[in-house]
């Protein structure tokens, strides 16, 4: 018998596919910023920072960069409590996520910092200035500009890695097609909604990145401002 398509079954739990995508976005938001935020400290720390802190952040980033997301997530989830540390569902989908793009951004940064020009800096250190001024004025933005896509690119990544939460009960839109293809059965629809919602917002947020890269990572006529060896900005 010919399977029969209802390609409008999965709409009849409206509730909970918004449910879901509004969580995924809550999770990407807070996930991506921190993340990104993280990612900043490890490049400075790798290129910039004392030599005793160097090998720790090289580490961490060489450990989640080897290791599956879904075990740093089954770690946090099920592991921190067995030392007492007890996290909720959402906590440890958040924590995931923000330690994974952590040490991938740390290393997609890094890659940007090595490529701002040393007159710039040598410029830097001519104005007394210290090596955190100078990586937050002179480096940090050059930088940025130049890894941008392959940042934002990272950050698609981990929100549609974040389809993995589910396995911990985090309602996100992958638990979502779960618990409906569970209640009618359909599982070819309820997956296929979903993957165009995953779809959507993977553009959505695409554009966004590329808009907040246009307006804080480059000026309106999209140059980078450099401090000049005179001590200006240029």
């Amino acid at each position: 018998m010919a399977y029969q398509f209802a390609l409008l079954a999965p709409f009849d739990y409206t509730d909970v596919l918004v449910k879901g995508a509004i969580v995924t976005t809550e999770l990407i938001a807070i996930g991506g910023g921190m993340g990104t935020a993280v990612g900043i400290l490890g490049a400075w720390a790798r290129t910039q920072g004392p030599a005793w802190l160097k090998p720790f952040v090289s580490a961490y980033v060489e450990l989640i960069r080897n290791t599956p997301f879904l075990i740093q997530l089954f770690f946090i989830f099920f592991g921190l409590p067995s030392v007492g540390i007890h996290v909720s569902e959402m906590q440890a989908a958040v924590l995931a996520m923000v330690i994974n793009l952590g040490a991938y951004s740390t290393e997609i940064i890094r890659a940007g910092v090595a490529a701002v020009s040393r007159g710039q800096i040598e410029a830097g250190l001519s104005l007394a200035m210290t090596r955190v001024q100078i990586f937050r004025h002179i480096i940090l933005r050059p930088a940025l500009q130049k890894i941008w896509p392959a940042l934002s690119s990272q950050i698609v990544i981990v929100m549609l890695g974040s389809a993995v939460c589910s396995q911990i009960a985090v309602e996100e839109l992958s638990f979502a097609a779960n618990f409906i293809q569970g209640r009618n059965f359909r599982a070819f629809e309820a997956y296929l909604v979903v993957t165009v919602v995953y779809l959507a917002m993977a553009i959505v947020l695409r554009q966004i990145l590329k808009l907040i890269g246009k307006r804080f990572v480059t000026n309106r006529n999209g140059k980078i401002s450099v401090i000049s060896v005179g001590g200006g900005v240029a």
